[in-house]
């Protein structure tokens, strides 16, 4: 058997070789641009404890800050002090403050004893400013996944057309490709079509996994079966000749049995679903791969 019929799971055994680690930040050298960037956010969550009267009333004021980023770093803030266990989605959006303030402000704790504790700390915390720059680049090791894979296959396949958002940006709707797809919401990171535009080869999903375990690890495989099996039963009812690519990295595919689940995944549906790594695309997705019928 050629190499580049090899399976997912026949790259196991030396699956840390095949992986793609993108580089990181030292700590504590983050810790002077972090104050700097977080400082602001502190003295103005310092002013609304000031002055407000309840703990429902400083997040209903966190809630009105009209700058999206400084209202959600507010409420990241609001969340270590004052709720803990209120979801972080939530706390982003403005339409649910009533929302949350019904749900979650019994437990909020007392806005006297959220002043004693924000005065007991400096400004900037040097402490909290490390736990907020952690969300700074979150997402940002897909994107770079996405913009290194968009490169590659162009190179690869110059007479091809990948699209997608590259880097941030709104991902494609399957119903947008399809007008009678129909899962109107489903969304795919990029599709691969023939020379002109005319044919649709493949549809593919990115995600750079940095650590996985436990219920992430189920859901992430779990829902990746959903959208494949979803897919897939289209394009076989339409009579369609197209593929699923799952492009993940990272050394979140060599914990637990991530690998062996991707590797089912790929199973699944033989010779439609293709998973890789960003170092096996050029050896894994070939031509005939994305435009020859299976027989």
């Amino acid at each position: 058997m050629q190499k580049q019929y090899q399976s997912f799971a026949d790259y196991k055994s030396d699956g840390h070789n095949w992986i793609t680690l993108a580089t990181g930040e030292y700590y504590p050298d983050i810790l002077h641009d972090a104050c700097e960037l977080y400082k602001p956010v502190l003295v103005m969550f310092g002013q609304l404890v000031k002055t407000s009267e309840s703990s429902i009333a400083l997040f209903t004021q966190i809630s009105t800050v009209s700058n999206s980023w400084m209202r959600i770093q507010l409420a990241r803030v609001f969340r270590k002090y004052v709720s803990p266990e209120t979801p972080v989605e939530m706390l982003k959006k403005k339409t649910q403050a009533k929302e949350i303030c019904d749900h979650f402000g019994a437990g909020f704790r007392k806005i006297h004893e959220v002043q004693a504790a924000f005065t007991s700390r400096p400004v900037p915390d040097e402490a909290l400013c490390a736990v907020l720059w952690e969300y700074k680049d979150r997402g940002k090791k897909g994107y770079d996944l996405t913009d290194r894979f968009f490169t590659l296959f162009r190179s690869n396949f110059p007479n091809l057309v990948i699209e997608g958002p590259e880097r941030g940006g709104k991902d494609i709707l399957l119903h947008n490709v399809f007008p009678d797809y129909p899962n109107t919401t489903r969304p795919v990171d990029f599709v691969i079509y023939d020379q002109e535009r005319q044919q649709v080869l493949a549809i593919g999903l990115a995600r750079y996994d940095s650590d996985r375990g436990g219920a992430q690890e189920d859901d992430r495989t779990g829902g990746y079966h959903n959208c494949a099996d979803e897919i897939l039963a289209y394009t076989d009812e339409k009579g369609l000749n197209i593929k699923v690519i799952f492009l993940n990295d990272g050394p979140g595919l060599l914990l637990g049995s991530m690998w062996d689940d991707y590797a089912k995944l790929e199973e699944s549906w033989p010779g439609k679903i293709i998973v890789v790594t960003l170092r096996m695309v050029r050896e894994r997705i070939t031509y005939d791969w994305l435009c020859e019928a299976q027989e």
